[in-house]
Parts: C-alpha cells; structure tokens; sequence
C-alpha cells in the first residue's frame, strides 16, 4: 500500500517516505547485519512491499522484548509481493509476510502459501477488518487500512479560477480534461482499488466509464510514487497534473511550513478502502519469530507508530490518531468495497479488459 505522507511540506515528507522506505530496505534492525535464517534463528525475515517506513526505534523495542532482530525484504508493490510468494511456494523468501491486501490476500490463500496463525490478545475492533471466510481468516491478521481516494491540488483550482471536481462523474468533465493520473490497475495495488471503486460505483458499466476517462486525457503511471511525487502538481516533482489517485492520509502531509492547513484534499465520495494483513509463510525456516512479530505487530507500540510512519490507521481504534489526522485524515464514511473472493474470481478477466481500454 498502497503509499503516504510527519507533518511537513508535501516536498520533504514525499522524499522522506521514499528515503526511509529504501533505507530499511533488506537491512537487520538489531545492530548486526543478521545471521543466516534457520531453525533457532534469532533473525525474523519480513517479506513485505517496498512502501515499509517503521522507524527502527519501534523495531528495536520488539528485539528488546523478545531477543528476536528484524530482516525487511522489499518485493515490489502488493501485487509483485503476492505474486513473488506464489512463485517461491514451498521454498519461502522469508518468514513472514506483510503488505497483503484485501485485493490479493485471496489469491495468496488459494495459492496455499500461508500457514493457519491468528494472535490470542488481537484488539477487539480488529475483527471488523478480518477477511470474510474464516479460513482466510485464519492465515492473514489484520495490522492496518487506508482509503483509497482521489486527491485534488486546491491550491492550483484556486489560483486557476477551475472550480474542483468532487465525484467520480466529475472526472469524465471536459472540464477536467488532461489533469488526472493515476497508478494503473495491472502494476500497483492503490490503481487496482481505484479500478475496483469503479466497479463497484458502476457495475458493468464501469468499462464505458473508463473508456470517458481515457477519452479524457487521463494519464496511467506504473505506481503510486510516479502518479504522486512526479505529475501531481502537489507531489514535488513540478508536475502539471492536479487530480491524482492517492489516500485519504495523505493531505496531512502538505501542510507548508509554519503553516496550518494541507494545501490538498481527499474526495471522500471516491474512496476505496484498503486493508494490510500479515501472516505466517508456509515451510517458514522461523515460525516462532514470525508469530511473535505478528503478535507485537497488533499490540499498541507498533498500532501508534503506524501513522507517521507507514501513513495508515491502525486497526486498533484505541490508538489515538494524530492531531491533525482528526482534521484532515478523516476516512470515507461509505467507502466502496469490492469482496476479496469475487475480486479472486474476476481479477484477470477485469485486468484484461480494463488494458484493452487503457492502451487503445
């Protein structure tokens, strides 16, 4: 995830993100660059996406508590992720995964990659983002959730005079032509939650919206940091696009210095809601490590640090949000939600067709 913004310019907080996310990258939190993985191993290898920020403080308090150091292997988006563990089933890359959303985790339990593990002390509000069977259930524990939204620069609607979009229809306006990008739906898990919020918004007639929006002049990137940090006109980049797919979480993060208000805003009528898992790698080489980190990963240190860090709510509605976060943060009341099992069943036949749309 899908992938945003501590509260500073929207400049620095971007490259911040990015900085921090490859800086922990492959590396041992612990102080040592970390033994070999195997039985007895006090090393947990972490398999999870490449937007993984959490400060090596939070991870050190793990090591301190259970003797075990933390290894995080990078692999992609959630869509690259998923696909890599089904690709190195029965000889696992890691211990652990996490970074699975509720666009794949089914595709991740059919694909038998994963080992049945929930935590015993989970918080009570956790089980309103659990996957709906329980045998998925059983192999994937809710750590957090993000609304997918469409983000516009308020700053440059108003210096343009351009009255701002507010709905999905509205993107389709000629009004609007040329100034929306967005991460595609075949690279990057906040471009599939957006193809899938026009499936649910639509029904079968989310391919003729499509067809509008490319019609007008909507630009696909690979990812979210290429929608964002390069053609967002809010993103850093000078980009010259100021309508772009990201998170509800993220306007927090454009709050200029020494001022108070984000110099963007989310569209809450056109969110998806997005839910991050965690969950035991089937033939793990460290079971103990992975659960034990999967335990601390829904426990009140690592549930209030996910925010200035990995920019998403926890799933522990007793971990008070940042200040600002209650003012311009604020989730989507109704978000639109797609079931994991028929986004399992019709992913490919969309994909399919939304690239026969897309690359006309």
């Amino acid at each position: 995830m899908h992938a945003v913004r501590a509260l500073t310019t929207s400049k620095a907080l971007t490259a911040a993100a990015v900085t921090l996310a490859l800086g922990t990258a492959a590396c041992s939190v612990g102080g040592t660059t970390d033994e070999s993985a195997g039985s007895g191993s006090k090393t947990v290898v972490v398999a999870t996406h490449d937007s993984w920020a959490m400060s090596e403080k939070v991870l050190q308090e793990f090591t301190d508590q259970t003797g075990y150091k933390v290894r995080i292997e990078p692999n992609g988006d959630a869509g690259q992720l998923t696909n890599k563990l089904v690709l190195t089933k029965g000889s696992p890359i890691a211990d652990m995964t996490y970074g699975i959303d509720n666009t794949f985790a089914s595709r991740a339990v059919d694909e038998g990659v994963l080992a049945d593990y929930t935590p015993k002390d989970l918080p009570a509000s956790a089980s309103s983002y659990a996957l709906d069977d329980p045998a998925d259930a059983r192999q994937l524990t809710p750590v957090d959730y993000g609304d997918v939204c469409v983000n516009i620069d308020d700053t440059w609607f108003r210096r343009h005079e351009v009255t701002p979009p507010r709905t999905l229809d509205d993107l389709t306006d000629p009004d609007y032509k040329s100034l929306f990008v967005t991460p595609g739906a075949s690279s990057s898990s906040p471009g599939l939650a957006f193809l899938l919020t026009t499936i649910a918004k639509y029904g079968n007639g989310w391919q003729d919206y499509w067809s509008k929006l490319m019609a007008n002049g909507a630009k696909i990137t690979s990812g979210w940091s290429d929608a964002y940090e390069v053609d967002f006109t809010a993103g850093g980049g000078n980009g010259d696009r100021p309508i772009v797919l990201s998170y509800s979480s993220s306007p927090p993060f454009t709050i200029p210095k020494g001022e108070t208000k984000p110099t963007t805003s989310a569209l809450l009528d056109t969110c998806f809601r997005q839910v991050e898992y965690a969950g035991v790698l089937k033939d793990a080489k460290n079971p103990a490590g992975a659960k034990a980190f999967i335990d601390f990963m829904t426990h009140k240190a690592f549930q209030q640090a996910l925010p200035e860090n990995m920019y998403v709510y926890p799933v522990d509605r007793d971990v008070a949000l940042p200040a600002d976060w209650a003012k311009y943060a604020k989730t989507a009341p109704k978000p639109f939600t797609v079931p994991p099992a028929e986004v399992a069943e019709h992913r490919s036949t969309w994909l399919s067709q939304w690239s026969d749309i897309t690359t006309r």
